[in-house]
């Protein structure tokens, strides 16, 4: 069976992999000369490609996002630089063999079904290399061409901006600081990519303005007793307690945790609403130059003038020398007909985030177009090894009426509980997304079969981070080292910061605090188990 993969990215590295481990022949398609996708720095910004700036670091650790069968160094940082994180794909490609599938330099301009699609499922792709085109047919089709390369870019909602004189680009054009060096710098949008530019340029520009439409959490990356945030947020225990809240009761909990570290209200930064839950923003610093006043907080911009910008509290600034658009991504499948993927007003709906409902045949899939509140990379493979499955027929795949409902069901949940906004489309609850795919694959563990023999890991498997490696425990691709890594996940959290040996100076009563809760946790799985029966 001979499966397309477009894009040699994250998710392309583990499509690959995923189709070898299910025998099925992968031909992998890169527009690019070398893997990576948007963690491969380029000094220029490319065409048709993610653009990143150099000073890039994961916002996920390194723990919760490497391959479940592939983990990283254990003296690796817990949060990567880009160059990192391309190091380590790197010695994956090379682990499992993956780059004589791969062709590089190779455009895929169409894909399309075969005039047979309705019994066969086959498509033609057609690329070109080297200004040759040519046209094959595969069995199926993974999409791994992200989302994150065609800029959103809404200059028509900003009167004036054509009159202003300075400079004005997307922050896909961004590389470093180096040319801004006493400048006078706006920033449009504060989600990840704005705040980071924003308290970069502050320690070389003479004043950062951060404008937001409607606030935003900011959350540290090192969290509760110093280790990283998403091993404290994404356990299970945690995410059954917020699945079984009331969204505002979560939301009321969320902000009250966040208003820990700084008070939002106090830095300009509460949200307008906050009866919706809004992905935090991980910023180590911005509270920091906010309070030295390296950055100021500013309200939405309402028009632009030849040297200055209004906002609409009827506040301005003159003097500005650069505007930078932080105001994200479109969705796009260039190569696609809408008859088969369709995105309208930046929204889009496939059945588990992957398969174009209607289509006759399960044979194309779109992998890594997700945003949890977790890492893409884990969400990615698992994706795959569902995806695989599907193709060969392993995993039941339902009927059209039943894509539909679950459809309707999850667009309900997601306004629900993230409201109706195109920008949080692709939000998920990443550990209840995971096991829906793990059980139809037969890789979920059994937390309560476990338990009575092996009790130390039932307990990690519930109270602590959920890492990839629980999806190698049991079923298809059960790795045997899978436990080990489970086990020893604070080990390798703890290695790469405590590089200095410090004596031991935990008192007894912290012993006594710790004991205390290791039997408050095993009478709250207790209770859980007697509430199943």
């Amino acid at each position: 069976m001979k499966v397309a993969i477009i894009g040699a990215g994250t998710s392309g590295l583990t499509s690959i992999k995923c189709c070898l481990d299910e025998g099925l022949e992968p031909t992998c398609f890169e527009r690019s000369d070398d893997i990576g996708g948007v963690w491969r720095y380029t000094p220029n910004v490319e065409s048709g490609r993610a653009s990143i700036y150099q000073s890039v670091v994961s916002n996920t650790s390194k723990e919760m996002m490497c391959y479940s069968d592939f983990p990283y160094p254990e003296d690796a940082p817990n949060f990567l630089h880009n160059s990192k994180m391309l190091e380590y794909y790197r010695q994956y490609v090379e682990t499992f063999g993956l780059l004589k599938y791969i062709q590089f330099k190779t455009v895929v301009q169409k894909v399309k079904k075969c005039n047979d699609f309705s019994s066969t499922g086959k498509w033609e792709v057609t690329t070109i290399k080297d200004e040759i085109q040519q046209t094959s047919t595969f069995d199926a089709i993974m999409v791994c061409s992200g989302h994150h390369s065609e800029p959103r870019y809404p200059l028509e909602s900003f009167p004036g901006i054509k009159s202003f004189r300075g400079k004005y680009f997307h922050t896909r054009e961004y590389k470093t600081a180096d040319e801004y060096k006493g400048k006078r710098v706006l920033v449009l949008g504060m989600g990840n990519s704005g705040s980071d530019i924003a308290v970069e340029l502050s320690r070389i520009a003479s004043q950062v303005f951060l404008s937001t439409q409607k606030g935003c959490w900011i959350m540290s990356r090192v969290f509760e007793q110093g280790y990283p945030w998403d091993i404290c947020f994404d356990t299970r225990l945690q995410n059954w307690l917020r699945n079984i809240l009331p969204p505002s009761v979560v939301s009321w909990l969320i902000e009250k945790k966040v208003n820990e570290w700084f008070n939002h209200a106090n830095y300009g930064l509460q949200l307008s609403d906050s009866s919706q839950f809004k992905e935090p923003v991980l910023n180590d610093e911005l509270p920091s130059r906010i309070t030295c006043g390296f950055v100021l907080i500013k309200p939405p911009v309402t028009e632009f003038t030849e040297n200055g910008v209004k906002f609409d509290d009827g506040t301005t600034e003159d003097n500005i020398d650069v505007v930078i658009f932080a105001t994200g991504y479109v969705i796009t499948f260039p190569f696609l007909d809408e008859s088969v993927i369709k995105v309208e007003d930046d929204k889009i709906y496939l059945y588990r985030n992957i398969f174009p409902a209607r289509l006759e045949k399960p044979t194309l899939g779109v992998i890594g177009l997700v945003q949890p509140l977790g890492p893409i990379m884990a969400a990615a493979e698992v994706q795959a090894r569902w995806v695989t499955r599907v193709f060969k027929g392993l995993c039941k795949y339902p009927s059209l009426q039943q894509i539909l409902d679950d459809i309707e069901k999850k667009k309900e949940i997601l306004k629900k509980r993230f409201g109706s906004s195109s920008a949080n489309i692709l939000q998920l609850d990443y550990i209840k997304y995971l096991d829906e795919m793990a059980i139809d694959i037969g890789i979920k563990p059994n937390i309560l079969g476990i338990f009575p023999t092996d009790p130390s890991l039932a307990l990690a498997l519930l109270f602590g981070p959920c890492t990839p490696a629980q999806y190698r425990l049991v079923g298809p691709g059960k790795w045997p080292n899978a436990r080990k890594q489970i086990m020893t996940t604070w080990d390798r959290i703890i290695k790469p910061t405590k590089t200095r040996t410090v004596r031991n100076q935990e008192s007894k009563s912290t012993t006594m605090t710790l004991l205390l809760g290791v039997v408050c946790a095993f009478a709250l799985f207790l209770s859980v188990v007697f509430y199943k029966y």
